[in-house]
């Protein structure tokens, strides 16, 4: 999992924590290899290639869904 862009609903070392609790492994880039990137205001270069490679993108509020429901 990678986050990019302004996240507005939680601060950045939140949502990697919640996404570890909930057993995902966060890290720094996009490759084929991510199974979901999450983006906030401001999504950048890391959306484009996501988009490019076929990754599943999330919207902060379905992350945090997700990991509510989990």
């Amino acid at each position: 999992m990678v986050f990019t862009g302004t996240l507005t609903q939680l601060k950045r070392d939140e949502a990697k924590a919640m996404a570890t609790a909930a057993g995902a492994k966060v890290v720094g880039s996009v490759s084929s290899k991510l199974g979901y990137l999450v983006v906030g205001e401001k999504a950048g270069s890391k959306l484009k290639k996501a988009q490019d490679l076929g990754i599943d993108i999330l919207t902060e509020e379905e992350f945090i869904g997700m990991v509510q429901s989990n």
